[in-house]
């Protein structure tokens, strides 16, 4: 009879245990989402519904982007011009050449977070000159100037782009014939609809035979993505 009591006693205390337990690990991941709708909550401006912000790797450092939460916020005088000559500053076709994919915003961010997660076979590039990409960039973005790879620039030197392509795109060479198979995803942007640099770099690789499938070009560039208060870094001097 004692043992029969000590066993439903134990039992008795088991079942509490276990139901204190639940208890509490229910208590704790109700806690952890209302934080989670907490921390999603306190922006005000996100760039979606669901995408409050992401975090990139710039330079060797953590950078979120977001949109700017101060509403007074205005935009970059360096984009705010409405009237630039053309030419050069003429207004670019939506699809630039057969193949080539023109995107915009979100489909950037998909591309920096899978770079961000580890992606190697994605180079986002920030085609303007070294000027322009010193006021501010996409982060995790690298400065290739049009200048360096258009032919007809005094700067252009075959040797560098060969190594740039090479090097940096992994692409191969063999006996003077490219070989894109194995080459990278590229995403280019510049300053804007109006701005002639990444549709210049663009053309040139294609001419040189890289595959226009493996080339994103974010048409709206700095203008748009300034004009949205997403988040630019100034690279290191």
């Amino acid at each position: 009879m004692v043992k029969k009591t000590i066993s439903m006693t134990f039992l008795a205390v088991s079942l509490y245990s276990s139901l204190l337990v639940s208890s509490l690990l229910a208590s704790s991941l109700l806690s952890s989402s209302a934080c989670t709708a907490a921390e999603k909550s306190e922006l005000r401006v996100n760039i979606t519904t669901d995408l409050p912000s992401i975090t990139v790797i710039d330079h060797g450092k953590s950078v979120v982007i977001m949109r700017n939460q101060n509403p007074d916020h205005t935009v970059n005088p360096d984009y705010a011009m409405t009237s630039r000559d053309c030419p050069p500053f003429c207004i670019q076709p939506m699809q630039l050449l057969p193949g080539v994919h023109t995107i915009g915003e979100l489909e950037m961010l998909q591309f920096l977070k899978k770079k961000a997660e580890g992606d190697k076979s994605i180079e986002i590039i920030d085609s303007r000159t070294p000027d322009w990409y010193r006021k501010g960039t996409i982060p995790s973005a690298v400065n290739i100037p049009w200048t360096q790879i258009y032919r007809g620039s005094s700067t252009y030197e075959p040797l560098v782009v060969e190594s740039l392509l090479t090097d940096t795109f992994n692409a191969k060479v063999q006996d003077g014939i490219w070989d894109f198979r194995g080459a990278k995803t590229l995403v280019l942007f510049c300053n804007g609809p109006w701005c002639g640099q990444s549709p210049t770099n663009i053309k040139e690789l294609v001419s040189m035979g890289y595959p226009a499938d493996k080339i994103y070009w974010y048409r709206g560039g700095m203008q748009s993505w300034s004009n949205l208060g997403l988040t630019t870094v100034q690279p290191p001097q």
